[in-house]
């Protein structure tokens, strides 16, 4: 399953067209399925909501997905953020794997991500060696552009907010704040974040890499982050 991830890694000085040719080059099967005219279904937020980690709880984040989905003209779809929270008082935790829909999912190129729940999480053996889509090639936002990456632009911006284990299930609450207090902290707590990229430790998971220093804007962005996270489109097709 990690094969592509280093790899990506090596390259993320090149981008678009060369950026694919150099993983075929390489062996990478890509696994693209591109579909001209696919329905989107799957972006990074191009912008955070700039207060940290405060997102206004999972209604606010879902918000945000919605209408950045509605100014690229995709608001046609439901929307919603690639969150989990963890369980507080009768509120029981929410995975965000449970969030999104069954799929499949296109980014707005029109490139496959996952087919279904299962395959974007790895969860056989079979799909954890093949993996989901979201690399540095497909891992986009809604207006098609790159969240800055290692190597590019700065400032870095690969950390994406999910509060999620690898598998897309919240964390315990014996495991410490990892969701900014559900989405409504820019000060105490901290976010589990993944990344875009696939680049840098301790795992190169796209969505459950490592704790963020803190919940304000401030402290994403010196992890390496923006406030961005994923949105998916629960009635894909």
């Amino acid at each position: 399953m990690m094969r592509v991830p280093v790899l990506v890694a090596a390259i993320v000085m090149v981008s678009g067209a060369g950026a694919q040719q150099t993983l075929h080059d390489l062996g990478v099967p890509l696994n693209m399925d591109v579909k001209a005219g696919e329905k989107v279904s799957f972006f990074i937020t191009s912008v955070g909501m700039g207060d940290g980690a405060n997102l206004g709880g999972l209604k606010g984040a879902d918000a945000h997905c919605q209408k950045l989905a509605g100014d690229a003209g995709y608001g046609a779809a439901t929307w919603r953020a690639y969150l989990s929270t963890a369980a507080a008082g009768r509120e029981p935790a929410v995975n965000a794997r449970d969030r999104i829909g069954a799929g499949p999912w296109y980014n707005v190129k029109g490139a496959l991500i996952a087919r279904t729940v299962s395959e974007l999480h790895g969860d056989t053996r079979e799909e954890a060696y093949g993996g989901n889509r979201i690399i540095i090639l497909h891992a986009l936002n809604e207006k098609g552009a790159r969240p800055n990456t290692v190597g590019g632009p700065q400032p870095l911006q690969h950390d994406i907010l999910s509060g999620s284990r690898t598998d897309g299930r919240a964390y315990t609450t014996e495991s410490g704040d990892r969701t900014c207090k559900n989405w409504t902290s820019n000060k105490e707590g901290s976010a589990q974040v993944g990344h875009h990229d696939r680049v840098g430790g301790p795992n190169q998971s796209w969505n459950s890499a490592h704790p963020s220093r803190g919940c304000g804007q401030d402290d994403l962005v010196a992890t390496g982050g923006a406030g961005l996270f994923y949105c998916f489109a629960v009635d894909a097709k």
